[in-house]
């Protein structure tokens, strides 16, 4: 990339690990200096604050996309183009982490659409009490590929897909088909990284603006058949990065002083047999496959 934009590789900076005293700030800014002690990506930063940091460890982020990753050690994992290899957070005198990252492009951005383009609710919090309406889906499925479909496709082409619809359909079988989506999406992920790290998953570990619905974790933690356990912190990704710069000031002196011994702000238990999940699962592949490829030039 230096290469094609003629950019002197000499000017770039160092790079330093997550944890790192990279130097502080200006004392006129806040009235004293403060240190910088640690820089990570969003995701990355969201892994650490979710205290996976130990291989096959799996986090799943709610918020306008969702995006799951698992630790993978210290061995970058790039079998193929369906999931992306990329960093965790690197502690100093530890050797370079790893973790394995699905995308997914439309998530909470779908409730938004709800809200702003169909006008069909006032805000994001009816959408739990209208889920709970229904007893079921009304095999109403809703492919929320609204930008195309990210990981596991990665079909650029693809477009937002509702079917199912009959004169006894409502908005509250468009929410709730919206919410189920999110979980059809990250079961589609998580698959992925089982299928190509052969790790059995324990548990999903859970932030975001949309892990405080209590009917998708649910949901969640059903059709994936393993418990979903939401983080005290919503905004895990900020409590990463502060985790990261306090143990690089010395503010702690390890993670085991902090976040693994946070109380779960709530545990979801799977309770829908393997039948109803697959069934369910193997139906919303087939609206996936009709969602494909619908812009191709």
């Amino acid at each position: 990339l230096c290469s094609v934009f003629r950019v002197p590789m000499a000017i770039l900076p160092k790079i330093e690990c997550s944890q790192h005293l990279y130097g502080e700030t200006d004392s006129s800014i806040f009235g004293s200096s403060i240190q910088i002690g640690g820089i990570l990506g969003d995701q990355q930063s969201s892994l650490f604050g979710q205290g996976c940091t130990n291989t096959g460890q799996t986090k799943n982020t709610y918020g306008t996309g969702s995006f799951v990753l698992q630790h993978t050690g210290n061995e970058a994992l790039t079998e193929n183009g369906s999931l992306i290899a990329t960093l965790a957070c690197t502690r100093a005198g530890f050797e370079t982490e790893y973790a394995l990252e699905g995308s997914i492009f439309v998530t909470g951005a779908a409730v938004q659409w709800l809200r702003d383009g169909l006008g069909i609710i006032s805000n994001a919090s009816e959408t739990e009490s209208l889920a709970a309406s229904l007893r079921n889906n009304g095999d109403v499925w809703f492919v929320p590929a609204l930008t195309g479909l990210g990981a596991p496709s990665w079909d650029p082409f693809a477009r937002g897909l509702i079917v199912g619809l009959t004169r006894g359909s409502t908005r509250a079988h468009l929410v709730r088909a919206t919410l189920e989506s999110m979980a059809y999406q990250t079961r589609d992920v998580v698959d992925e990284i089982v299928r190509q790290t052969g790790i059995e998953i324990i548990e999903l570990k859970a932030d975001g603006g949309a892990s405080k619905n209590n009917w998708l974790m649910q949901f969640q933690a059903d059709l994936l058949g393993m418990p979903v356990v939401v983080s005290p912190y919503s905004d895990a990704t900020s409590m990463g990065s502060a985790i990261a710069a306090g143990l690089t000031s010395g503010l702690w002196s390890s993670c085991d002083d902090l976040y693994f011994a946070q109380p779960e702000s709530a545990r979801f238990e799977p309770s829908m047999s393997r039948d109803e999940r697959d069934a369910l699962y193997q139906r919303w592949g087939m609206a996936v496959e009709r969602s494909k490829g619908w812009a191709h030039p």
